[in-house]
């Protein structure tokens, strides 16, 4: 039936086309436990899922009847129809192209405006609004684990934190290993960690439940083991988790954490007294002042 090979690849071409776009939201909800950033769990997280929704389907009212179009014009125009008219000049129809060349920059300044707007209000270092104070978590990217101290709750863990949902929380983030990336999917995007500068993330859990967390940024030979669990829960539950670290017989200080910045594998989760509420800004000022100089 199709034996003009140009016939048969443009059929096939529009059925991988239609069958994307029909499979496509049927995979996402299909696969929704294994693709995080599209079902978030945080209010940073929702409204980044929601323009990256809002930029593609702007983007389909170009796709799409391009896509359409093509496949028309390919066979209405193709060499075995004598019917179809023969017209060099429609390519400078000004008509023509106020819509191919204007309709693109409109939709192109529509979502600069968007992107604009969501970039700035989506500011990594901008705090959240609520009721609820935030709290205050120091993240240390080591090789090849997480560190983290509560300097409030005089508290710190490795590779587990626990937050109260709908509070938010402040993250100050740096590194003593190699560049690193802190992400929780579900609760935002990823920020970097970097030796000797501090940068922040504010997020904030809108459901309970354990979210995972990891590294973002290949960092070396134990990096796909670098992942911790971000749980979010009630206020009791919280209240109870942090008298039981509070409670721990382990206490971090300068010397227990050179031995924690060791790099290891696979860390379990550890629970510390924290002992030196500064220990965070003195592994960020090491680098500023190198000992012996």
């Amino acid at each position: 039936m199709l034996k003009n090979p140009i016939r048969l690849l443009l059929v096939v071409a529009a059925l991988v086309i239609l069958s994307i776009l029909i499979l496509q939201p049927i995979s996402v909800f299909y696969f929704k436990g294994n693709i995080d950033v599209l079902f978030p769990k945080g209010i940073v997280a929702l409204k980044e899922r929601n323009l990256l929704f809002i930029l593609q389907g702007i983007m389909f009212i170009v796709v799409i009847p391009v896509y359409i179009l093509t496949f028309i014009f390919s066979w209405k125009y193709r060499a075995s129809n004598k019917n179809a008219v023969y017209d060099p000049d429609f390519v400078d129809n000004h008509v023509a192209e106020y819509f191919w060349w204007g309709i693109p920059c409109v939709i192109t300044l529509v979502m600069a405006v968007i992107t604009w707007q969501y970039t700035h209000e989506l500011d990594p270092y901008k705090a959240l609004k609520s009721e609820n104070k935030a709290l205050t978590i120091q993240v240390i990217a080591l090789d090849w684990k997480w560190l983290f101290i509560y300097p409030e709750e005089r508290i710190a863990t490795v590779n587990f934190i626990q937050f109260p949902k709908e509070r938010p929380i402040h993250f100050e983030i740096t590194a003593d290993a190699p560049m690193n990336s802190f992400w929780i999917p579900r609760l935002g995007g990823q920020i970097y960690a970097m030796a000797k500068m501090k940068t922040q993330l504010n997020l904030m859990a809108s459901e309970i439940g354990d979210f995972k967390g990891s590294s973002a940024n290949i960092s070396g030979e134990g990096f796909s083991g670098m992942t911790f669990i971000a749980r979010a829960s009630s206020e009791e539950d919280y209240e109870k988790w942090l008298k039981t670290a509070q409670g721990s017989t382990k206490q971090l200080d300068l010397v227990e954490y050179n031995k924690i910045a060791l790099p290891s594998q696979k860390n379990p989760v550890v629970l510390y007294q924290l002992k030196d509420e500064d220990l965070f800004n003195k592994i960020m000022n090491k680098y500023m002042h190198p000992q012996g100089k």
